[in-house]
C-alpha cells in the first residue's frame, strides 16, 4: 500500500480531472485513509489527549511549569524592585500619602488580575496554532484560513497538512464579510501585515530595556548598603552581569530554564515571606485597598497626574507579553498552573507588603524595595534579587528568539542562523539577534544610566526616554517592512518570468543541449513552472545533467510540519526527459535541513514516486492536461519501510559532486579537499537497485538512470540575484530596494548557507532583477 495525498499543482488547477480520474482519485484517497486508520489514528489520538486530559501527562507538564519559571516568569517577578519608584517618580512627588500609597497598590492588583490572569492565562493562552503562540502565530491562522499572505505561492497541497486545519471551525456572516473585504483589498491586507509586524518589534524593543532595567535596579541595592561605592562601579558591575546573561544563552532554553528555575523559586518564596512580614508587622490595614474603591479615590486625589502615572502601574506586568511569545517553548496548561498557583500570589502578596511599608515609612520610596528587607536577611535578599534580575531578562530574550524565527520563515526578517537546543522543537537561540541584543542594552544602560529614565522609555514621556523605545520599534519594522517587499518583488519577477514548458518541452528529450552525468538540483522559490535561471544557465553553458530536480523549499503558514508530509514529488514532462520537482515543506517553526541526509531522501522520495507513478497511472504528466503534471505526498515512513531501492553505508567520504566521478583529475581535486576540509567528511548512502524480474522495463530504466545520476554527483544549481529597481521608478521605491534590500541580501547569510548546500557542490548563476 502506498501513502500518498495526490493534488494538482495550480497549473492543473484549471482542468478539471475526469470522471476516471476522480474515480481514481477517490479510490486513492480510500487507500491513504485505510492505511491511516490504524497506527496513525492512534498516534493522533495520542498526541491530543494530553491537551484534552492534562492530568494524564501530568508529570511533562511539572517538568514544563518547572522549566518555564526559569524563562518566562523571570522579567514579571522582578517588577517588585522599581514599581513603586516609578509611579511615585516626578508630578506625584507632592502626593507621597498612605492614601495615595493604598491607591497604586490597589492599581497594581487589579492590572495583575485583569492582564496577566484573566486576559493571558484564562483567554490569550487559548488561541494558539497547533500550540505556538505569538502574534505571527495568529497571523498564520489568519492566511491559512483566508488568502491574506501578500506572497502568491499558495498550493492546494497545502491544505491537506494535517496542522493546517487545526483550530478551524464554520465562521459566521461577519467573519465573511470580514474575509472577503480583506481579499478584495490589498492594501487591507498591507496594513494587518503592518499592525502584526509592529507588535513583534514592540516585543524586540522589549528585549533590549528589560534587562538594563532589572538588573540595573537589581544592584541598587549594594549601593544602598555600601555607601563607599560610587554609581559608575554600580553601572560596570551591571554590564559585567549583562554581558555574562547574554553570553549564557547559547546554552539553549533547556538549560537555562533549569538552571534558572531554582533561582526564581527561591525569589518569589522570599518576596512572599517578606511582603506577609510587612504587612503584619507595619499595616495590617493595607488588604482593605485591594477593593477598587481606593482606585477611584487615588484618582479622586491625584487627578492628571495620576493618570499620568499609569505608565508606572504598567511596569508591573511588563513581560507579561513573554507568556504568549514564548507559547511554543512550553504547554499553555503548564504557564497557567505555574502563574495562577505560584507567580499571582507571590507577587500580590509582595506588593501588599510594600504598601504597608511605604504607608509608614514614605521616605524610603526612592529606595523602595531594599529599604523594606529586614536588616537580617538584607545581604541573602540583594544576592537572590540580582541573580532573579538576570533571569527576569531571560523570558524577553527567549521571546525575542521565537519571533524572529516565525519572521524569517515567513519572509518577514533577513536570513540568520537559527539553532535549535533541543528536541522541543520551538526551544532555539539565534546568534546574531543575541549579540546585537547585547550591543544595544550596554547602551541602554550605559547611556541612561537610572532606572527612572530606562522606565520612562515604556511610557508617554517620550522627550524624557520614551523615544528610545519607538525610534527602535520604527528601524525595525522598516528592516522587517523592506526586506518582505524586496523578497515579494523578486517572487514576482521569477512568476512573470518563467520559462514556457511548452516551449521548453518542443525542444525533445535532450531540451536542445548536452545532458552529463549527474543531478542537478535547480533551486527556486516558485511552486510551478521552469525558473528564468535555467534558461540562463543553458544559454551561457549549454549542458546540463541528465537528471533534473526544480527544488522548492517552501515555508507554509504552519508551525511543523511532520517528515511524512515534508516532500511533495512531481515529474515535469514526459517520461524519457528525466526532469521532476520537488517541494520541500517547512513550518515557521520547523528546523532546515538540519539532519544532513537531504540527498538521500530526496533520492528515496524520487524513486518511490517512480514506481508509485507505475501503478496509478494518472500521475503521470503524459495523461494529464496540465504538462507540469500532478504531485504526490511521499511519506517517510513508507520510505523506510518499503524502499524501491537497496540502500547500503559506506566509509567516510566527502560530501562533494565529485565523490564518485572516473575522472583522474577530479579524484585527485577530491583527495586534496579532502585534505584540507577534514571537517566535511561523513557517512555516504549507496543505493542499488534490487532485481525484480515483475518491474516495468519502462520504470527500472528510470530508476538506474536516478540511482546512476546519484553516483555520478550532485550539483547545487541557485541564483545569485542581484535585485535593482527600474529606472521609471519612484525615488521611495529605488530607495527601499536598491540600498535598504541590497544592503541586507549582502549582510545577511545566503540562501546557500541558511539551507546548508554544501559549499563544494554549489553552483551560482547570477542574475539582475530589474523589479
Amino acid at each position: 500500500m502506498y501513502e500518498v495525498g495526490i493534488n494538482h499543482v495550480e497549473d492543473s488547477l484549471e482542468h478539471p480531472p475526469s470522471s476516471a480520474a476522480a474515480e481514481c482519485q477517490e479510490s486513492i484517497d480510500t487507500v491513504r485513509k485505510e492505511g491511516q486508520s490504524g497506527q496513525t489514528q492512534q498516534e493522533r489520538r495520542k498526541r491530543k489527549l494530553p491537551s484534552k486530559f492534562p492530568l494524564l501527562n501530568i508529570s511533562r507538564n511539572l517538568v514544563l511549569a518547572y522549566q518555564s519559571l526559569g524563562v518566562v516568569y523571570g522579567d514579571l517577578s522582578t517588577s517588585p524592585l522599581y514599581v513603586y519608584r516609578s509611579i511615585f517618580d516626578g508630578k506625584l512627588q507632592d502626593y507621597q500619602t498612605p492614601e495615595a500609597i493604598f491607591g497604586s497598590f490597589s492599581l497594581i492588583f487589579w492590572t495583575i488580575t485583569l492582564i496577566p490572569l484573566l486576559k493571558y492565562v484564562f483567554i490569550v493562552l487559548c488561541a494558539d496554532d497547533n500550540g505556538e503562540g505569538g502574534s505571527f502565530a495568529l497571523y498564520s491562522l489568519l492566511c491559512r484560513h483566508a488568502k491574506f499572505s501578500l506572497l502568491p505561492n499558495q498550493q492546494a497541497a497545502d491544505e491537506e497538512l494535517s496542522a493546517y486545519r487545526y483550530g478551524y471551525s464554520g465562521q459566521s456572516t461577519s467573519c465573511l464579510q470580514l474575509k472577503r473585504f480583506l481579499e478584495k483589498h490589498k492594501k487591507s491586507r498591507t496594513v494587518l501585515l503592518i499592525i502584526v509586524l509592529l507588535g513583534a518589534c514592540m516585543v524586540i524593543g522589549d528585549g533590549v530595556l528589560t534587562p538594563a532595567m532589572s538588573v540595573i535596579s537589581s544592584m541598587s541595592g549594594i549601593k544602598a548598603a555600601a555607601e563607599h561605592l560610587s554609581h559608575d562601579g554600580v553601572l560596570f558591575l551591571s554590564c559585567i552581569i549583562l554581558v555574562g546573561l547574554f553570553a549564557l544563552q547559547h546554552s539553549g532554553t533547556h538549560r537555562v530554564g533549569f538552571l534558572f528555575a531554582p533561582i526564581v523559586i527561591i525569589w518569589l518564596i522570599s518576596i512572599m515571606v517578606i511582603g506577609l512580614y510587612n504587612t503584619v508587622v507595619w499595616n495590617p490595614k493595607v488588604v482593605a485597598a485591594l477593593s477598587p474603591y481606593y482606585i477611584v479615590k487615588f484618582f479622586r486625589e491625584t487627578g492628571k497626574d495620576g493618570w499620568i502615572s499609569l505608565g508606572g502601574v504598567l511596569l508591573s506586568v511588563a513581560g507579561t507579553e513573554a507568556m504568549y511569545a514564548d507559547l511554543g517553548h512550553f504547554s499553555a496548561f503548564s504557564m497557567r498552573i505555574t502563574f495562577a498557583f505560584v507567580v499571582y500570589p507571590c507577587l500580590v502578596i509582595q506588593y501588599m507588603g510594600q504598601a504597608a511599608f511605604l504607608s509608614k515609612n514614605i521616605d524610603s520610596l526612592p529606595n523602595n524595595f531594599y529599604s523594606s528587607i529586614p536588616d537580617r536577611v538584607y545581604w541573602p535578599v540583594f544576592v537572590i534579587a540580582t541573580l532573579a534580575a538576570i533571569v527576569g531578562s531571560q523570558s524577553i530574550i527567549t521571546a525575542t528568539f521565537s519571533i524572529v524565527k516565525q519572521c524569517n520563515a515567513l519572509g518577514c526578517f533577513p536570513r540568520v542562523k537559527i539553532v535549535h537546543t533541543s528536541k522541543h522543537k520551538g526551544q532555539i537561540y539565534v546568534p546574531e539577534i543575541n549579540w546585537i541584543l547585547m550591543i544595544l542594552t550596554l547602551v541602554v544602560a550605559i547611556g541612561f544610566q537610572d532606572t527612572t529614565l530606562i522606565g520612562n522609555a515604556y511610557v508617554i514621556k517620550a522627550p524624557q526616554g520614551g523615544w528610545v523605545s519607538l525610534l527602535f520599534s520604527l528601524v525595525l519594522l522598516a528592516i522587517m517592512l523592506v526586506w518582505h517587499y524586496g523578497t515579494r518583488k523578486k517572487y514576482k519577477y521569477d512568476l512573470h518570468n518563467k520559462v514556457p514548458l511548452k516551449w521548453l518541452l518542443g525542444l525533445g528529450p535532450s531540451l536542445g543541449i548536452v545532458r552529463v552525468p549527474g543531478i542537478g538540483l535547480i533551486y527556486s522559490e516558485l511552486v510551478t513552472g521552469v525558473p528564468p535561471i535555467f534558461s540562463h544557465f543553458v544559454t551561457n553553458l549549454p549542458a546540463f545533467h541528465n537528471v533534473l530536480v526544480f527544488v522548492c523549499v517552501k515555508s507554509v503558514p504552519v508551525p511543523h510540519v511532520s517528515s511524512d508530509e515534508r516532500f511533495l514529488i512531481g515529474r515535469v514532462g514526459p517520461r524519457p526527459y528525466r526532469m521532476y520537482r520537488c517541494i520541500v515543506r517547512y513550518g515557521y517553526k520547523d528546523a532546515q535541513q538540519d539532519d544532513g541526509n537531504f540527498e538521500d531522501l530526496l533520492i528515496q522520495s524520487l524513486a518511490e514516486f517512480i514506481q508509485m507513478e507505475a501503478v496509478e497511472p494518472q500521475l503521470s504528466s503524459s495523461e494529464s492536461p496540465s504538462l507540469d503534471g500532478r504531485m504526490a505526498v511521499i511519506s517517510m515512513r513508507i520510505l523506510h519501510s518499503s524502499s524501491p531501492l537497496i540502500i547500503s553505508d559506506e566509509d567516510f567520504v566527502t560530501c562533494s559532486s565529485i565523490q564518485s566521478s572516473k575522472s583522474q583529475t577530479l579524484q585527485s581535486l577530491r583527495s586534496s579537499y579532502e585534505d584540507e576540509n577534514p571537517e566535511v567528511r561523513r557517512r555516504r548512502v549507496r543505493f542499488n537497485l534490487p532485481e525484480n524480474p515483475g518491474i516495468d522495463p519502462e520504470v527500472r530504466d528510470e530508476l538506474l538512470d536516478l540511482v546512476q545520476a546519484k553516483e555520478a554527483g550532485v550539483a547545487y544549481i541557485m541564483g545569485h540575484s542581484y535585485v535593482k529597481a527600474r529606472r521609471s521608478s519612484s525615488f521611495w521605491k529605488k530607495l527601499a530596494v536598491d540600498v535598504g534590500y541590497t544592503f541586507l541580501r549582502k549582510n545577511c547569510r545566503g540562501t546557500a548557507v541558511a539551507l546548508n548546500i554544501p559549499h563544494i557542490s554549489l553552483i551560482e548563476v547570477g542574475m539582475i532583477y530589474h523589479v
